[in-house]
């Protein structure tokens, strides 16, 4: 963990790379087990049908999640950059005096 300029304290883990492996695998043992169930080919189309709505669903769900931390991170990166500079404007005022 580290501390941030708020004295919040983040984590630094994978846990989002964690939930989506866990979902890959449960979205291919689900086709997996869709392909070898013994069902007639309306069965067949229509679970397919579902497995691949749900999948993009999903998808877009981690599309908006991936836009939001970019945003977030952007807005954070702005911030950063925004404390740098009255930080150095001081610094910058007496080399110029010098």
């Amino acid at each position: 963990m580290r501390e941030d300029r708020h004295g919040k304290y983040e984590s630094s883990g994978n846990v989002g790379t964690a939930v989506t492996f866990l979902l890959i695998g449960l979205g291919a043992g689900a086709v997996v087990g869709m392909l070898l169930a013994p069902k007639t080919g309306r069965e067949m189309r229509r679970d397919l049908r579902r497995g691949y709505d749900n999948a993009r669903e999903t998808l877009d769900d981690w599309k908006d999640t991936a836009r939001d931390f970019a945003e977030e991170a952007m807005e954070r990166g702005s911030d950063l950059a925004d404390d740098l500079k009255e930080r150095v404007r001081p610094l910058t005022r007496g080399i110029r005096r010098g």
